[in-house]
Formats: C-alpha cells, sequence, structure tokens
C-alpha cells in the first residue's frame, strides 16, 4: 500500500474521526499530492530551521510533478489531526519525552503506514535530543527497532542517486559522540521505513537563505526530495 492511501486504513480502523476521514481524503484526491507537517511536542524545540519546509517544498516543485500544498502545518504529536498527514518532520536538539497522548498517536501513525522524517540538530555536546529520542524508540517499539540501513537501501535512489546519506556541514558531533556518521536509522515496519533518523542536522542545511545566499554548495535539498518520494511511494 502507497503511503497516499494509509489515511484510508486508519478511516477503516475507526482510528479517525468521521469529518477528519472526509476532510483527508478530499484534499489528497482532489487538491495536491502533498503536504508538509512539521510536529511539535511538549518537551523539546520543535521550532528549529524555519526555512527548510519552504525549501523543501519548493525542490519538489522544481524536480518532480507532485503537486505541493505551498503551507506548512504545524501540528501537536498529541492532536489526532496529525495522524492524517502522508508524512510529518519532527526536529530539535533537546530533550524528547512524549507525554501519554503523543506517544499513542506516534505510534497509531507510525504502526499504521505513516512516515516520520527525524532529524537531531546536533547542537548539544552531550547528545541529548539522540538519547531520549532513542529510547522513546526502545520504549515503544522495542530495543532494537531503530537500525542502520544500508547504502544501497532504496531511499537514496527513489528519485536522485546517493552512493549513502549525504554529509552535511554542520555535523558536529554524532550522538554526542563526537563522530560523523557516515549512515542513517530507521525503523522498520512491514519492510518499509516508518521512521527515518539522522544526527547529521539536515534541517539546518536545508534552512538555506535563497533570498540572501548565504552558502551554496551542491543543492542539498535532492536528498529532500528522495526523503519525500520515497515516503510517498513505498
Amino acid at each position: 500500500m502507497h503511503r497516499r492511501t494509509f489515511i484510508k486504513s486508519l478511516g477503516a480502523l475507526g482510528l479517525l474521526p468521521i469529518a477528519s476521514k472526509v476532510a483527508a481524503q478530499t484534499q489528497l484526491q482532489n487538491d495536491y499530492d502533498f503536504y508538509f507537517t512539521r510536529l511539535s511536542y511538549e518537551s523539546g524545540d520543535w521550532e528549529v530551521d524555519e526555512r527548510t519546509p519552504a525549501n523543501i517544498l519548493n525542490s519538489l516543485i522544481e524536480y518532480t510533478t507532485i503537486r505541493v500544498d505551498l503551507q506548512e502545518r504545524v501540528i501537536a504529536l498529541e492532536d489526532p489531526q496529525m495522524l492524517m498527514s502522508p508524512f510529518c518532520y519532527m526536529a530539535g536538539h533537546r530533550l524528547v519525552e512524549f507525554n501519554p497522548a503523543e506517544r499513542q498517536n506516534f505510534e497509531t501513525y507510525v504502526r499504521n503506514g505513516g512516515f516520520v522524517f527525524v532529524d537531531d540538530c546536533n547542537h548539544d555536546i552531550d547528545g541529548l535530543f539522540a538519547r531520549t529520542f532513542e529510547q522513546q524508540m526502545a520504549e515503544i517499539f522495542g530495543e532494537e527497532a531503530l537500525q542502520k540501513i544500508p547504502d544501497d537501501h532504496p531511499i537514496y535512489s527513489s528519485f536522485f542517486k546517493f552512493d549513502g546519506p549525504p554529509n552535511t556541514g554542520l555535523e558536529l558531533n554524532g550522538w554526542g559522540d563526537d563522530l560523523v556518521h557516515d549512515y542513517l536509522k530507521a525503523i522498520v515496519i512491514n519492510g518499509k521505513i516508518a521512521v527515518l533518523y539522522s544526527n547529521k542536522d539536515y534541517g539546518c542545511e536545508w534552512d538555506y537563505d535563497f533570498r540572501n545566499k548565504r552558502w551554496l554548495r551542491v543543492d542539498n535539498t535532492r536528498f529532500a526530495v528522495n526523503i519525500v518520494v520515497y515516503a510517498m511511494t513505498a
């Protein structure tokens, strides 16, 4: 099942309010294929890298034929409305400690076909975001659920071709271990990545100010295109 149709399965299971089922299906089928959801959560600084969503959406328009809603949506993880999203983004560099509603929605979303890209902003020397997020995943999905993905994983060729995860100029200290990691981690459900987890601070790299052209290397948002295409088609 493609992720664009996972909302229907949630509805069939009675996991969405009736009004939400209708709204979600109408939006996805008639208006556009994709919208960008940023998840807010109580414990940490989720409101980081403000231009990242706009730059990703711009790249999707530039490189693909995906019908894109240009408006970023910020939805609380504890709000059942997040279950309707075709793609969710979660980031920060402080504590991650889900409250009961956040934990329930995260698990329901992931286990029923959702896709979450989680990016550690990587600016704390003790790896607080990494340590606490990984602990949350272990408690919800099991100690061994979060695993490295190989460099030949389909996500690296879903649109552009990569030999593995592209590096950034902002990989400061890995997961608090002073290492730059050459891999990403993921939780796989039914053979598909459901949670993609990075410590490379892609969000900050994608927070490029196009108007002021603060820095310019190879268009690193191309990997964001791969992530979205994989999320929508796997």
